[in-house]
């Protein structure tokens, strides 16, 4: 069985979620965190590989069992030495420890990181997970600003596909939510907060109508409605190319804490646009549609005709382009790049125009 495979249910060990580094590489947590996969056997030593940190931690590391000395590499995902408004955790937090347990296991065939423990307080709003290390399994994870070809993009498409063909998971799953009808009525980040974003340098190449807060609000808002009267699709919602991995096998999909319900389209304008280069998805993007388009008729799956679907793929540009039009606590230069090929996406496909906002 690939390891990049998630088949079963990770273990949910009744323990404190750590809140720092120290305390998620201590021998005794671990011990009770990894039982399921040791059966039982403590952990006699922890060596850590590399430590990533953005918002959340990510922290690989390898350990060995008490009775052997091989060594088992993992990577640990929470949120570890934030500060005191990060540490109160948040819904994204538990949100992709449920998709491990509770999703990936639904879709045996979506290349996804093999989750082995999740620990998580419903109560704190906090969790972490804890993942075989796909590094040692020789995985290559893209870079946030990495090019894809559409040979590459279709790759990644493909793995989309099958999260969209199991959508019928959603039924009874109501703590997958609209992110989009959600985004649209936020409150935190003001017009005023936005413009002055936009007015920033992730807007220098855009024009004045598209780097306008008030007609992007409008235009979030009324694709919003207009996507909540669609058929409801199981998407990813931030499928850039720093949450995508490469393997022999193919590439695979990471970062589930924007899982939600709403239009392919979301999904499928804001992957291509936000991974391929400006250029590359004037020229290959359409065609990318229809392959998509068969890919989920072959999963029988009914879906709109071509002119239909080309459509609504142009409306949903905006969901990208907002999303990363309010973004502030990621690296500046991905910021710019992701708002740059977004809005010019926006540009292009004259999304304001054809969601009615002048």
């Amino acid at each position: 069985m690939p390891t990049t495979i998630t088949r079963q249910s990770p273990a949910q060990p009744k323990v404190t979620v750590p809140a720092t580094l120290e305390e998620a590489l201590d021998r005794a947590w671990l011990s009770q965190a990894l039982a399921d996969v040791s059966g039982g056997a403590a952990v006699t030593s922890v060596e850590q590989v590399e430590v990533i940190r953005t918002v959340a931690t990510k922290v690989r590391f390898a350990v060995t069992f008490s009775g052997s000395e091989k060594r088992h590499g993992f990577c640990l995902k929470g949120l570890l030495d934030v500060d005191e408004m990060t540490a109160r955790g948040g819904p994204t937090c538990v949100l992709e420890a449920d998709f491990y347990s509770k999703v990936a296991p639904t879709i045996p065939d979506m290349r996804v990181p093999e989750c082995v423990s999740a620990v998580i307080d419903r109560e704190a709003q906090q969790a972490v997970i804890i993942m075989r290390d796909l590094i040692t399994h020789g995985a290559r994870f893209c870079s946030a600003l990495e090019p894809f070809s559409a040979d590459e993009a279709l790759q990644s498409l493909t793995e989309l596909s099958k999260l969209h063909a199991r959508s019928g998971f959603l039924g009874g799953a109501d703590w997958i939510r609209p992110r989009a009808a959600e985004l649209s009525r936020m409150t935190y980040v003001t017009p005023e907060m936005l413009q002055e974003l936009l007015d920033g340098p992730r807007g220098d190449n855009l024009s004045p109508h598209v780097r306008d807060a008030r007609r992007l609000v409008a235009a979030m808002k009324e694709l919003a409605a207009r996507d909540g009267q669609r058929r409801q699709f199981m998407i990813h919602g931030d499928a850039h190319a720093g949450n995508i991995f490469r393997t022999a096998e193919g590439a695979g999909l990471i970062d589930w804490q924007l899982l939600q319900r709403g239009g392919w389209a979301v999904d499928l304008a804001y992957h291509l646009n936000a991974v391929l280069p400006t250029q590359v998805a004037e020229r290959d993007e359409r065609q990318l549609l229809r392959e998509y388009l068969a890919m989920m008729r072959g999963h029988g799956l009914e879906m709109p005709d071509e002119n239909e679907a080309w459509s609504q793929y142009r409306e949903a540009a905006i969901y990208g382009f907002y999303l990363w039009s309010i973004t502030r606590r990621v690296d500046p230069q991905i910021t710019v790049q992701f708002t740059d090929r977004l809005g010019k996406a926006v540009t292009r496909h004259e999304s304001h125009a054809l969601l009615g906002v002048v």
